[in-house]
């Protein structure tokens, strides 16, 4: 892929995979703390309800966060896409970059969440040419592996 990739693309990639479920709260949406409003939350849910024992295995969110503001995503435009990735696939993504040298604000680079990073979960700031592909596969596996945990619960 040699564009950048839309929100509306990876909402459409991800509503497009067997059982998923995207939860988007859209302004005024009652059901949901305002903070939420505007960012989508990915889920294997067969059945169409949002699960509540279990956390998204993907994200978009379009600001920041009280505790996550590192990726300066207030800006018009600016938004993360966020993926909870196995061990082996998390090193594979991060090993040649070193920690401290990383800006989490830099767009279409795949780095280490900057509050989930410890917890297997993987980030990119405005998905373009050097990303899309790798974004797009990675929440292809997140969701089989979300429908795998799913399948061993049920």
């Amino acid at each position: 892929m040699s564009t950048h990739l839309s929100i509306d693309q990876i909402i459409d990639t991800v509503r497009d995979l067997d059982g998923s479920l995207v939860v988007a709260p859209a302004v005024g949406d009652a059901d949901f703390p305002e903070l939420a409003w505007g960012d989508a939350f990915f889920y294997y849910a067969p059945d169409g309800r949002m699960p509540r024992t279990v956390q998204p295995y993907g994200t978009v969110v379009t600001k920041n966060y009280p505790d996550d503001a590192s990726s300066d995503l207030d800006p018009a435009g600016r938004w993360r896409v966020n993926i909870h990735v196995d061990r082996a696939t998390f090193r594979e993504l991060t090993a040649a970059q070193d920690a401290s040298a990383i800006d989490p604000a830099t767009p279409d680079v795949v780095l280490p969440h900057p509050v989930y990073g410890s917890a297997g979960w993987i980030a990119v700031v405005n998905p373009g040419p050097a990303t899309a592909d790798a974004v797009l596969r990675l929440l292809r596996e997140a969701h089989d592996a979300a429908r795998t945990r799913y399948a061993r619960r049920h």
